[in-house]
């Protein structure tokens, strides 16, 4: 390849840099960017493999001017490479609170095999600071490679603590107050930073942040449990990776859920999800959050019964020839179970023997006279002695495919088979069901919500906890998430080799 990703992220101390070496001359760190005063200077050396390969580079440079009392603030920028010019005097827009993205096409016959040299200067005839925030620099096929590389490299300590502080709202001229630590984590594996969060308490307590860019500093509102509402901000003290040791750090839970995202009219499993907010107060029942890509999602948690994988269904009696067995029970698309007697029964074998705390049933697409109306259900150990575990009588579906839950009204025990002893109908001469579920007895908090990436359109989202055995293996979802990167990389060397045996052949 021409070169590899390159940056230098100022908002943090020390400078955060990818192919790169960097020299400062009348500037210093400020907190979330490197101040540069007049005629101050940064200097960045990257390297380059082979220029042949790079007819274009795309420079980004972001950065700020700082105001004047109430004036924009005045200080023109200077950009060369190899000592040459490519832009000179350009005014940053100033005065505002978001650093500007400045754009700019660096021939490739400025390049040169080994190390090169990118220059910014603040103008000697500055009035105000030049802030700036991050540089990155990438071939012209590959816009936003390095960005993506920086943001991913930054969201690997995902674990913030924040100094808090709170004041009455509507009273700027109150003290500022000293409030409980604010300790987060949220991480969907899509290696980008939080933008914004909120999240509400079991006593109803709630609170919405914004974060500026390099996460140092938060900003929002916060209302207690009894309706007093506040001012809310902090300064970030601790950032660390997740690791075995996060959720010791906390007296609030971390939960961590297998997910799925609803689109296409099916659940599809999608990215392990972690969440913890610890406030110092109640837990946590409901989180939403927005990341510095403009993706978001929110998560209301709930205790759910785990549904119970069964392996196998057998029944009295089916219409197999017009497609509707009993092995659609089972299935999540829109079919069904249908018999042509007036009673019958399903044998449903589980993975495993489990002591059932509910099942559901659903309603059929037609004829609602062919829905069961009188039932019982039985456990077996062995599958044919039968014990009797919940009947049920006169009983009515009100909607086609209606998902109707019975809980047991004793706790019961493990069985592996079960059998739906289906005695009545509602008065036709078939029988049917779209669908038969079972649960067992909750064993965490599981999540409803929605997810929705930048620029597109809002999709389902949920997730049941991960079992305790696979809690104890934090590092996989990171290993998983490296060896992505690397096949990531080895497509792009790939593109690239391609892209020169191409030129090569012409020549």
């Amino acid at each position: 390849m021409g070169f590899e990703a390159t940056y230098a992220d100022f908002s943090v101390d020390p400078t955060r840099l990818a192919n790169a070496d960097v020299r400062y001359q009348r500037a210093r760190f400020a907190g979330s960017h490197l101040a540069l005063s007049a005629g101050g200077s940064v200097t960045l050396d990257f390297e380059v493999a082979d220029p042949e390969d790079v007819p274009q580079v795309t420079l980004t440079v972001t950065a700020l001017v700082s105001k004047l009392g109430s004036d924009l603030g005045y200080a023109p920028m200077d950009v060369l490479v190899q000592g040459e010019v490519v832009a000179e005097d350009l005014t940053v827009p100033g005065g505002g609170d978001l650093p500007q993205d400045n754009v700019f096409a660096v021939p490739g016959r400025l390049l040169k095999p080994g190390t090169n040299t990118l220059e910014i200067r603040s103008s000697a005839k500055a009035g105000s600071m030049l802030w700036l925030y991050r540089i990155t620099l990438d071939p012209v096929w590959e816009r936003g490679r390095s960005e993506r590389a920086r943001t991913a490299e930054a969201a690997r300590d995902s674990v913030f603590a924040y100094r808090t502080e709170l004041r009455p709202a509507h009273s700027s001229s109150a003290t500022w107050q000293a409030a409980p630590r604010l300790l987060f984590h949220i991480d969907r594996d899509e290696h980008s930073l939080p933008a914004q969060l909120g999240w509400r308490g079991e006593d109803g307590a709630e609170a919405a942040i914004s974060f500026q860019s390099n996460m140092s500093d938060f900003h929002g509102v916060y209302r207690a449990a009894d309706g007093t509402a506040y001012e809310y901000r902090g300064r970030l003290t601790d950032r660390r990776p997740f690791s075995d040791d996060t959720r010791n750090l906390s007296a609030s839970p971390l939960h961590r859920f297998h997910t799925e995202e609803g689109w296409g009219g099916r659940w599809h499993t999608s990215h392990e999800l972690r969440l913890l907010v610890d406030d110092g107060g109640a837990p946590v029942e409901r989180f939403t959050w927005r990341d510095q890509r403009g993706n978001s999602g929110v998560a209301v948690l709930h205790t759910a019964a785990a549904e119970v994988e069964v392996t196998d269904v057998e029944a009295s009696d089916e219409y197999d020839e017009g497609g509707e067995g009993a092995d659609n029970l089972l299935e999540e698309r829109r079919s069904k179970w249908l018999t042509f007697e007036e009673t019958a029964h399903l044998d449903f074998t589980l993975a495993r023997p489990t002591a059932v705390a509910s099942y559901s049933l659903v309603s059929a697409n037609d004829f609602a006279e062919r829905d069961p109306r009188d039932w019982t259900l039985l456990g077996s150990h062995d599958g044919h002695t039968w014990t009797p575990l919940d009947t049920r009588s006169g009983e009515k579906f009100t909607e086609r495919f209606q998902t109707r839950e019975f809980h047991l009204r004793s706790n019961a025990r493990a069985y592996r088979h079960y059998r739906l002893d289906i005695t009545r109908n509602s008065g036709g001469t078939e029988v049917q069901l779209a669908q038969v579920r079972f649960a067992e007895a909750p064993t965490g908090q599981a999540f409803t919500g929605y997810y929705q990436r930048y620029n597109e359109g809002p999709i389902g989202y949920r997730g049941t906890p991960v079992a305790a055995t696979s809690a104890a293996l934090p590092a996989a979802p990171r290993v998983a998430s490296e060896l992505q990167a690397a096949v990531a990389s080895l497509s792009e060397t790939a593109q690239t080799l391609a892209a020169l045996a191409a030129q090569l052949r012409k020549h």
